[in-house]
C-alpha cells in the first residue's frame, strides 16, 4: 500500500506558484504541480484559461458564501472534488 503513496514521483507534489488577478487585485496562489494539472484541464475543459477560470470561481465563491478564508485549500478541495466525481464517488456537501 504505502509503495504506492511513497513512490510517487516528487514533481508531482512540488510546489508551483502562479500569480494572477482575483477580484481586480494581484496575487498568487501556490499549490502543488498535480492540482495545478487538474485545474488546467477544468479550466480547459469550459473553454477558458486558468487564471480565468480561477477568477470565475473566486467570484462565485464569494457570491455564494462569502469571504474565502483560505482558497487555495478550496482549490485543493475543488480538484478533489472533480477526480471524485469522475470516479463517480460521492463527495461530502457543505448539507452533510
Amino acid at each position: 500500500m504505502c509503495q504506492v503513496y511513497a513512490g510517487q514521483c516528487p514533481e508531482s507534489y512540488e510546489p508551483v506558484t502562479r500569480r494572477l488577478r482575483l477580484s481586480g487585485h494581484s496575487t498568487s496562489i501556490r499549490l502543488e504541480r498535480s492540482f495545478w494539472r487538474i485545474l488546467d484541464s477544468m479550466a480547459a475543459r469550459e473553454g477558458m484559461t486558468t487564471p480565468a477560470f480561477i477568477s470565475r470561481l473566486h467570484d462565485e465563491v464569494q457570491d455564494i458564501q462569502g469571504e474565502t478564508r483560505n482558497f487555495a485549500s478550496l482549490l485543493r478541495c475543488a480538484c478533489l472534488i472533480e477526480t471524485q466525481q469522475a470516479r463517480n464517488t460521492p463527495f461530502a456537501t457543505a448539507a452533510e
